[in-house]
């Protein structure tokens, strides 16, 4: 692809795939660096393989960066909250093997969590770790408050699983 055809794909594209992710993520600065990003992949990529359809291409890459940022930011936060919780315990005075214990405890749940759906770690943080309602979480994501509530409740249920599991073969 060369550079004229890459500057007309970006003056026809760029707007709409900003607002596109702008709409998903709401973050005006997080949409702008991952329309840039998306564009440079294509432009890489067109050095190797031909793309029948570049407008898709840029779509499809653009959604996969905002899927892969969600995901870091999901790790982060509840790595945060490992961290947390395990000052918490220490502070305590807590013995060691407490200690221990308890990073193992939240290593269980950061893995479970990290084994749910994308959407579904997404609910649970947003739930769960920055406290919001169902009724918020629902109107940020644009989704029924029912649909936050299951999503919810399998998360719940598949973490309550997998500590749980962990603590009988223990």
């Amino acid at each position: 692809m060369s550079d004229l055809d890459l500057k007309g794909l970006f003056q026809k594209h760029a707007k709409t795939l900003h607002s596109f992710l702008l709409r998903k993520s709401r973050d005006p600065q997080l949409a702008a660096d991952l329309t840039q990003e998306s564009f440079l992949r294509l432009a890489e990529q067109s050095g190797g393989e031909r793309i029948d359809n570049s407008p898709a291409y840029l779509y499809r890459t653009a959604s996969n960066l905002l899927i892969d940022h969600q995901r870091q930011q999901i790790r982060r936060r509840t790595d945060l909250l490992g961290d947390d919780l395990l000052h918490e315990i220490e502070a305590e005075g807590s013995s060691l093997d407490d200690i221990t214990a308890a990073r193992q405890r939240i290593e269980r749940l950061q893995e479970a969590v990290a084994e749910l759906p994308a959407r579904t770690q997404e609910i649970f943080r947003l739930n769960r770790i920055e406290g919001l309602t169902h009724a918020q979480v629902a109107r940020q994501l644009e989704i029924s408050d029912s649909s936050v509530q299951k999503h919810l409740a399998r998360a719940l249920a598949h973490v309550m699983e997998r500590v749980l599991e962990v603590d009988e073969q223990a």
